[in-house]
This record gives C-alpha cells, structure tokens and sequence, in this order.
C-alpha cells in the first residue's frame, strides 16, 4: 500500500517541505533509506544521514532547519520519534486488518463472538467461548472452553489457552504463548513419590497486557492467577500458579515467578530475574537483571544480586569482591608477621 507525503501529514497534522506528492510503501532507517521509504530524525547523532538518505519522506521536528540541500522531503511535527511511532501503530492496524473465519477451523456452536472477528486457518475454538469485538486470533491459535476474550484484542499464530482463561479488552498475546496450563503442584507421599495436586483455578489478564512469545502463565491451584491492567511481559517468562502481578509493571525475558508470589505496581524488572515463591514485592521497585529474590521487598526498593541486595550496598561489595584475591593475599601476610612476631 502506498501513501503520499501529503496524507501522512494529515494523519500526523505535520506541515510538508518538498513534494506533498511524493509517494512511499515502506519503513526504513535513515542511515539505510532507499527510493519509496519514509524514514524520521529524531537523535540528533543521525543528522548527517539527513543529507545523504534516499529515503522519499523524513519526518523531522519543526525546530529542525536544514543547512544543506536535501533531496528528501520533509514532513515537520512538534516530536518526530512520537510522531513516528504513532504511524508505525497505524501501519499495524492496516496490516493487521482482517476479518472472517477462515477454512478449515473449529467454532463451536455454543459459542458466540462480537464484530469483525477474524479466525485464522487451523484454529479451534472451544465450547461456551465469549470473544468480543475486533479480535484477531491467528491460524492455529486454541482457545479452551469457557474462556473470555475481550474487544480489541489481539492473538498471534500457535498461542494456547487452556480453559476457564479470562482475557481483557487490547491486550495481545503473542505466538507460542501458553496461559493457563497446570501449577507445578505435586505432594510428596510416605514413599517419597509424587501425587498431583488438582489446579482448579484459572489466569485472568486484564486490559492492555502483552505477552511476549513463548511465555507460560500457569492457571491457580484455587482462585486465580492474575496479571494486572497495563502490565507488559517480555518473550520467555514463566509465571507460576497463583501469581499476581501488579498494573503497569514490566518484565524483562527469562524471568521466573514462583507460586504465590505478590509483585506491585510499576515495577521494573531486569531480565533472569528469579523470585521465590510465597514473597511480596512492593510498588515501583527496580529489580537488575539476574538478580535473585528470596524475601519480601518493600516499596521503592532497588536490588541486584543472588540473593539481592541494595543497589547500593551491591556495587560497594562488588568492588571488594573485584580486590578478593589481593585482599586474601594481604590478610595471609598479615598473619605471617604476626605469627611471625609472637
């Protein structure tokens, strides 16, 4: 699909320098762009490019003033990165724009969904199912029986979600996700064998979460594992049985939340992270990447470490451990004089 400078200025109320007929059908970077891209600057490092770039449309800030000739046109906005983002989620909704149900898949019949559903090829979708409006669910995608997906939301190609799975409105779900598969519950036995322990419960996402690829949020023992509005996981989380998660707060790939574990509001989580299980994390704290959490956390708290330790605290130490070697050596010289001397 091709644009005109002149409609993705009015798309971004932009003012045009150059050709407002000027058409493009692609996204580069400026420093690669190429005859029919649209590129933007927003770092003032890639000025240069700005020069040189073949890319048909720039969109740059209306503060910017070219001193040299260009060959680009301009398309000039109060902040080029927003701008530029805002017409990457519009170029999405484009590509993403498909409706009907799709052949061969699986509707059951005691199931119901709202308007413009799309249903990929190869997809099953299970008994007593409530989708809402403007979904997208991709080929080969499963969906449970009694499972509730809300307006707007989208699923990506092979997610899985088990049964009784409540998903809010605008959030999206990425392929090869599993939400809802049984806790790691087992009992251990007078023989020391291992007995299943039934997970009854279910997942609940409210709206606006995303879930990265291949990550796994396990259904509740009882009740319900829940990942609050507005939280963003990362590819390759592990979310275990009665987790919760707090709104708004973020999770880098590779981390692992044990059963029962509480995480607040707005916080940040670095990449292989570990938290055990049955602690609470408070709100807007900051967890640096493979860190270990064995104990409660209280607000505003920021740790590295296995186990962590104060952000703090963690770099002083650091720096002994760095010495360890030379302070070992000091230390058994020391002991030689003095023994020496006794």
């Amino acid at each position: 699909m091709k644009f005109t400078a002149q409609q993705i200025a009015g798309i971004l109320e932009g003012d045009i320098v150059g050709n407002a007929d000027v058409e493009v059908s692609k996204l580069s970077k400026i420093e690669e762009g190429t005859e029919g891209s649209l590129t933007f600057l927003a770092n003032p490092k890639y000025t240069s490019y700005i020069y040189s770039t073949k890319a048909s449309i720039t969109i740059v800030n209306k503060s910017f003033k070219p001193e040299n000739e260009l060959k680009t046109t301009l398309i000039k906005v109060e902040d080029a990165y927003k701008s530029f983002s805002k017409l990457l989620e519009y170029y999405n909704l484009i590509k993403l724009n498909k409706y009907g149900l799709e052949q061969p898949s699986h509707f059951s019949d005691t199931s119901n969904y709202g308007e413009n559903l799309y249903l990929g090829a190869f997809s099953y979708v299970g008994d007593h199912v409530k989708i809402g409006n403007n979904v997208k669910i991709f080929p080969g995608t499963y969906i449970g029986d009694n499972v509730v997906v809300g307006d707007n939301t989208i699923i990506f190609s092979g997610a899985k979600i088990y049964s009784e799975t409540v998903i809010g409105n605008f959030c999206v779900i990425n392929s090869g996700v599993i939400i809802g598969a049984d806790g790691f519950g087992f009992a251990p036995d007078e023989h020391g064998e291992y007995a299943k322990v039934p997970q009854i419960g279910n997942v609940i996402l409210e709206d606006f979460v995303d879930v990265g690829a291949n990550t796994t949020i396990d259904r509740a023992t009882l009740g319900s594992t829940i990942i609050r509005r507005g939280v963003k996981l990362d590819n390759q989380i592990q979310i275990a049985h009665n987790v919760e998660i707090g709104r708004n707060t973020v999770i880098a790939a590779q981390t692992g939340i044990a059963g029962s574990s509480k995480i607040g509001e707005n916080c940040l989580i670095g990449g292989q992270v570990g938290i055990a299980g049955h602690i609470t994390i408070g709100n807007n704290v900051k967890i640096q990447a493979q860190s270990g959490i064995a104990r409660n956390v209280k607000d505003h708290e920021v740790l590295q470490g296995s186990p962590a330790l104060a952000y703090g605290d963690y770099n002083k130490a650091y720096v002994h451990f760095r010495n360890l070697t030379k302070i070992v050596k000091d230390i058994n010289e020391l002991e030689k004089k003095i023994h020496g001397n006794s």
